[in-house]
């Protein structure tokens, strides 16, 4: 997601906000017949019929349809409407069963055994087998396709996929490691596609909608498939895709009535939006987090000291009404709170100025401690700097701490230096525990910016993986997050909120923890009296 604000816009006052988080069944209450205070009513039940079109922001010209390489946001989006997964993610960003009837995980899950549901189809009309999973699986974790997402499933043997029928496939896990975050990592990217597919020639899927017109960095339109696995949906004839170059014309385009849905607004954008009847403002209070990162192998971050003394600087909540503009809660240095297994346990850390003025001091930094933070593309970042990067700034020299803040674009900051940063800024969408420490800190993870490598935490964490009883599970990840939280490289500092804006005759669209309540286009439908 990518955000434009300008260096006024970035310090919103959460008074600007007016504090109210339009949560509840009262959202998108109700019969295009207008109250006395001007919000429309839909109908009790869903609609079939007409055309939804939601606006993103995308315009790249070289956009692309592949199920298993996504290389922008507005990629990802145009795949939830062509396919469809063996786990699609549910209202709280946990993985639910979708073309998979039943999976069997044996007692160190190093051996998946996935069933496909009957009778399902392909756009095409063929139907869905287990050498179709087989092809998607050996394609989605084939080196040569380059996916940016091969590290979510690099460890799928897919030299010795197995099929047990037409319906069944046994997926070993190789390294000698269990890897309990498999439907996690396979969520997002996982289409399964026919044999013959190809995102060109043949972009075939199982999704919602299939493919109609695609016109790179403009549109793509899309209509309904009628023997979508989920009975009785979609409920629009057809689905349209408009890509905006910046998020100013994209609402004066859902003002008008060019577009029905807006995704992933900024904050700033939201606070007339919330006043204005012709819309409904949708906020999903999500558990994906915003974190600065400190490079554990690179001076001064390679002291414990140094480490804690700068998470006791942050005044998270200043974060979250500054840069946020009030569209979030404040973290505790700890990612996937929805977790069954997280630690609750662990106090909330507070600002403690006087505290991390000792510990600095202790580590030999005495209103002299200079350190370079690199802010990639994403929420913490804007034309000219970076939201939460200038608010820390100005946190830390309380300690006597310069923190110069240097963007870089997209391209550099998950370059070749992506690992090497001193200090850096970051964001992630919510997740499992044990999928986040897969790609984030972990020992198996060729992400850690952090280079966080503790003997316990390492050990704890290949025993979670391959731990498949929750109970068992639950006591080596509360240790794990208990060191992450006092050794670790993570300043997790807010949990974000994700904002979308819908006319008032879009119906089926409501907050979820999750990011995406707009994508779920085997929700959403159009009041034809609208």
């Amino acid at each position: 997601m990518s955000t434009e604000l300008s260096r006024r816009g970035f310090l919103i006052s959460s008074a600007a906000m007016g504090g109210s988080l339009l949560l509840g069944s009262g959202l998108l209450g109700g019969c295009r017949n207008s109250t006395d205070d001007g919000i429309t009513e839909l109908p009790s039940e869903p609609q079939y019929g007409g055309r939804l079109r939601l606006g993103i922001i995308d315009g790249n010209k070289t956009g692309d349809l592949d199920a298993h390489k996504p290389l922008t946001t507005g990629a990802i989006i145009r795949g939830f409407a062509l396919y469809s997964k063996l786990w699609e993610w549910g209202e709280a960003m946990t993985p639910e069963l979708a073309l998979a009837e039943e999976v069997d995980v044996n007692d160190n899950a190093t051996l998946w055994t996935i069933r496909l549901r009957k009778d399902l189809e392909f756009h095409n009309g063929k139907t869905i087998s287990a050498e179709d999973l087989i092809f998607s699986a050996r394609r989605l974790s084939d080196p040569a396709l380059a996916s940016p997402y091969l590290a979510y499933l690099q460890w799928i043997d897919r030299d010795n996929l197995v099929k047990l029928d037409d319906r069944t496939v046994r997926i070993p896990i190789k390294g000698g490691i269990g890897l309990l975050s498999l439907p996690d990592s396979w969520v997002n990217f996982g289409g399964i596609v026919p044999e013959d597919y190809h995102p060109i020639t043949n972009p075939v899927g199982a999704g919602p909608y299939k493919l109609k017109e695609f016109v790179p960095g403009q549109r793509s339109l899309f209509t309904r498939f009628e023997n979508y696995y989920k009975t009785g949906k979609p409920y629009p004839d057809e689905l349209e895709i408009i890509d905006f170059k910046d998020q100013t014309s994209r609402v004066a385009a859902l003002l008008s009535g060019q577009i029905d849905v807006a995704n992933a607004l900024d904050p700033e954008q939201v606070i007339p939006l919330k006043h204005n009847s012709k819309v409904n403002v949708i906020i999903s209070q999500t558990h994906g987090w915003q974190s600065f990162d400190m490079n554990l192998s690179k001076a001064p971050f390679n002291d414990d000291r140094v480490r804690q003394a700068f998470r006791l600087l942050v005044d998270r909540q200043e974060l979250v009404d500054r840069a946020l503009g009030g569209e979030g809660r404040i973290a505790n240095d700890l990612y996937s709170p929805l977790d069954p297994t997280f630690n609750h346990g662990i106090p909330q850390r507070e600002y403690d100025l006087e505290q991390a003025r000792f510990l600095l001091k202790q580590a030999g930094y005495d209103n002299d401690l200079k350190v370079e933070l690199t802010v990639g593309p994403g929420l913490t970042a804007v034309a000219g700097g970076s939201p939460a990067g200038l608010v820390f700034s100005e946190q830390a020299k309380k300690a006597g701490v310069t923190i110069k803040v240097t963007q870089v674009d997209s391209a550099t900051f998950g370059g070749p230096l992506r690992n090497d940063w001193q200090f850096s800024t970051n964001s992630r969408l919510g997740g499992s525990f044990l999928h986040t420490a897969a790609m984030v800190d972990s020992p198996i993870s060729t992400a850690n910016k952090t280079h966080f490598d503790h003997p316990r935490f390492n050990e704890l964490f290949r025993q979670a993986i391959s731990t498949t009883n929750t109970d068992t599970r639950k006591p080596l990840i509360h240790e794990a997050q208990q060191i992450q939280h006092d050794h670790g490289g993570l300043i997790i500092w807010g949990y974000t909120n994700a904002l979308d804006v819908a006319g008032q005759h879009v119906g089926g669209l409501a907050p979820e923890r999750s990011h995406f309540p707009t994508w779920r286009f085997d929700k959403l439908w159009l009041s034809r009296s609208a």
